[in-house]
């Protein structure tokens, strides 16, 4: 047993309490520890006699093991990494050495999201599930944009993540920002979590709900314009290293993190936190708002991934894949508006599809500066300047008429 009596005691004294269960060894060098520590190895597999013939048969086939031959089945090159070799794609520095970094951001990214670590069981849904079981306690809009709401997100984070998994990660030649996806992969498998509890809590029709995206028309489409963007480069035989492969990557992200991530989420994210800040469906909107604060650091990590790829293969962004990005924000955005106006046909929550309307055009903007390219709706203000404060995530917000609360470490949001 450790007692601190033996801190107190002079080296000498304790020197000489030491048991003499073996002989202190003799000073070696590093090669000779070497060249012994490799004898012991060799050693260890060697056949005893009381060995099973399983065990010896995996000693054996050992002998046999190349090791050469399995470390270049490693992606990248076998020399120790410089910082001048990582690259964002088509990188040759073996992806398997996380330092140096390059990308002190992506690390960040990671850190802070592990921070914000949080679960979908802690947040209490009680008042939602009476509120949403009481024959008056919602109006029939309100109901339709929750049920639309969740038909939507319940399916688009499993989208996203397809992506992540099946795609991205294996293109992204940088294994920081790799670090990072894996992080943000988890992530949305928390957030269809999410949506799944709170459906299973609220007594929905899950099959309905989470097959909405075949059946409801705005929701359809837009799962169909993000997958459309998967097809190609989940493809296992897919690899970047031209022109055209290239720019059939970058499109990728741009499609999942500009348009998906950074416009497809907003409308429903707007309607949910708006219903939060008028005390209805409290649970559910606490649960958004945690989304949106991991939605929101997945949409600027996508978006410094996309403007590296840019400074590190400039000859990509010309006039055609500048053309096309801007292209792919503004149909994103229409087909944002025209769920606006299905899941809100008429006003409700102070808010109305052409106030909407004009937020995603507002949001379109952002999107397209953020990636270097100019604004399509010039003039266009924020109808709600109380979803900036979350969206920029310097602070966390509790909308329910309570004060501003920075954010706590290990992802909890407090509420006064």
């Amino acid at each position: 047993m450790l007692s601190w009596e033996e801190f107190d005691k002079p080296e000498d004294a304790v020197a000489a309490n030491k048991p003499a269960t073996a002989e202190e060894s003799p000073a070696m060098s590093l090669e000779k520890l070497d060249s012994v520590g490799d004898a012991a190895a060799h050693e260890a597999r060697a056949v005893d006699a009381n060995d099973s013939a399983a065990v010896a048969r995996a000693k054996a086939a050992l002998n046999d093991l190349d090791i050469q031959e399995g470390l270049d089945d490693l992606e990248g090159a076998s020399a120790r990494v410089r910082v001048d070799e990582k690259r964002m794609i088509n990188a040759r520095a073996d992806l398997n050495q996380l330092v140096p970094f390059k990308y002190d951001w992506a690390w960040q990214k990671y850190l802070d999201g592990c921070a914000n670590h949080w679960m979908p069981q802690e947040v209490n849904m009680n008042a939602d599930i009476a509120l949403w079981k009481s024959q008056d306690g919602l109006s029939e809009d309100e109901r339709r944009i929750v049920k639309r709401n969740l038909g939507f997100f319940s399916t688009a984070d499993s989208l996203v993540a397809n992506n992540l998994v099946l795609a991205t990660y294996r293109l992204i030649t940088n294994p920081e920002c790799r670090q990072y996806i894996l992080r943000q992969a988890f992530e949305e498998a928390i957030h269809t979590h999410a949506y799944q509890y709170c459906i299973e809590s609220l007594g929905m029709d899950e099959g309905e709900i989470f097959n909405m995206y075949h059946e409801i028309p705005s929701v359809a489409k837009k799962a169909s314009w993000g997958l459309k963007y998967t097809r190609s480069i989940s493809d296992p035989t897919f690899n970047t290293g031209t022109v055209e492969t290239d720019k059939q990557f970058l499109k990728n992200l741009i499609a999942y993190y500009c348009v998906l991530e950074g416009i497809f989420f907003y409308c429903g994210f707007t309607q949910i936190l708006s219903m939060g800040r008028r005390n209805k469906m409290t649970g559910t909107a606490e649960q958004f708002q945690y989304i949106l604060r991991d939605e929101s650091m997945h949409l600027n990590f996508g978006i410094d991934m996309i403007n590296q790829i840019k400074i590190e293969n400039p000859h990509l962004w010309d006039a055609d894949m500048k053309d096309e990005a801007t292209q792919m924000i503004l149909q994103g955005t229409q087909l944002e508006i025209e769920y606006a106006r299905d899941t809100m046909p008429r006003g409700v929550l102070g808010m109305n599809a052409a106030m909407m309307e004009d937020y995603l055009k507002f949001i379109a903007n952002r999107r397209l500066t953020q990636i270097g390219l100019k604004e399509e709706y010039p003039g266009t203000t924020n109808p709600f300047p109380w979803m900036s404060e979350i969206m920029d995530l310097k602070k966390e917000k509790n909308f329910f008429e309570t004060r501003v609360i920075e954010y706590q470490t290990g992802g909890a949001l407090s509420w006064d």
